[in-house]
């Protein structure tokens, strides 16, 4: 497959979907949001596409909001450790669910309860953030960003 950068070629797409992405935090903080749980959220749907160039930048971005290097080990497997908080396993139950939509990804979570933990603008919030970070993932993917040391 060739690869075409995506922003370079179609500026205005790009644009829309970096407004996209602006609203989407905006309401994320207006459900009151935790800083540290978006980006979870983006480095989980992230790990499931397969994408470099937004796990590095999402990783460095918790790392900034004081995440630990402990939790960001562990969110691949985040439901075998005791590190997140039971909103933050909500969160990520939700991240899979949206990210692996055409398979049910999430069977072995099925203790976690998303609607008994999460509010609806919660869910609502979080749902745009994964929606956006998965077009994220496919444009800088498609694109072959470089990730170098």
């Amino acid at each position: 497959m060739t690869h075409v950068n995506l922003g370079k070629l179609n500026p205005a797409t790009y644009q829309s979907l970096s407004a996209l992405d602006e609203t989407a935090h905006a309401e994320a903080a207006a459900a009151g949001l935790d800083p540290l749980l978006i980006e979870l959220v983006k480095i989980r749907a992230s790990q499931i596409n397969g994408c470099a160039f937004c796990l590095r930048m999402h990783s460095r971005d918790a790392i900034a909001h004081g995440e630990s290097a402990d939790r960001l080990a562990l969110v691949a497997a985040w439901w075998e450790s005791q590190y997140f908080t039971e909103k933050e396993k909500a969160a990520l139950v939700l991240a899979e669910r949206l990210t692996s939509i055409s398979q049910d990804a999430t069977d072995a979570h099925r203790a976690v309860d998303v609607d008994a933990v999460l509010t609806a603008p919660e869910i609502s919030a979080i749902s745009w953030l994964v929606i956006v970070i998965n077009a994220w993932n496919r444009v800088a993917i498609s694109s072959h960003y470089a990730v170098a040391p």
